[in-house]
């Protein structure tokens, strides 16, 4: 049975890895606007849905142009806060031009005052995906415990196109996105 564990993360490694150097090649700003207007074009939201975010930090792509334009169209938004390794994430409201304050692993998140909401729609950073919705993120299984914590949620997960493989390796506890957004366009995996 070590054997096939094994091989798993050493295939999960690898993509982590590739996909790192494709993103560092990518424009996170611009790439951000388009993946916004893709998202808004393509996908709908239950109107007044909690959705939840991400604050980019290094490289990833930029989603704050679409997460003020859901705040503009009434969606309260949602920002995850990090709890020690082994629980699903939180999440608190986040205001446009509210202050953030530092979180685990160089995030920001709203203040600990901020109201604790459960979202409806959660878009979720990805190091690497493939069309089917696979996705690896950093290895520490958070979202994959938040979603399996919030079953009826839609994940969308957000990436560059670079970021894409053709088979993403997964294991029993990976969790599938119901949709990836990227500046080029949303793939659809499920019913969105």
């Amino acid at each position: 049975m070590a054997a096939p564990r094994c091989s798993l993360e050493a295939a999960k490694r690898a993509a982590r890895n590739a996909a790192r150097q494709a993103r560092a090649t990518c424009d996170p700003r611009r790439a951000g606007e388009a993946l916004a207007a893709h998202v808004l074009q393509t996908l709908k939201f239950q109107a007044g849905a909690p959705i939840a975010g991400y604050w980019p930090i290094g490289d990833e792509i930029d989603v704050r142009p679409l997460l003020l334009a859901l705040a503009g169209r009434g969606h309260p938004v949602l920002l995850p806060v990090t709890p020690p390794l082994g629980r699903p994430l939180g999440f608190r409201q986040w205001v446009p031009g509210a202050s953030l304050v530092p979180g685990r692993f160089g995030t920001l998140t709203p203040a600990p005052d901020a109201p604790e909401i459960e979202p409806n729609t959660l878009l979720v950073p990805l190091l690497a995906f493939d069309r089917t919705g696979r996705r690896l993120g950093y290895g520490g299984g958070y979202y994959d415990r938040t979603l399996a914590a919030l079953p009826a949620a839609r994940p969308i997960g957000c990436a560059f196109a670079a970021q894409q493989l053709d088979v993403v390796p997964a294991g029993e506890y990976d969790r599938q996105m119901a949709a990836i957004a990227t500046e080029r366009g949303v793939i659809v995996c499920e019913s969105a």
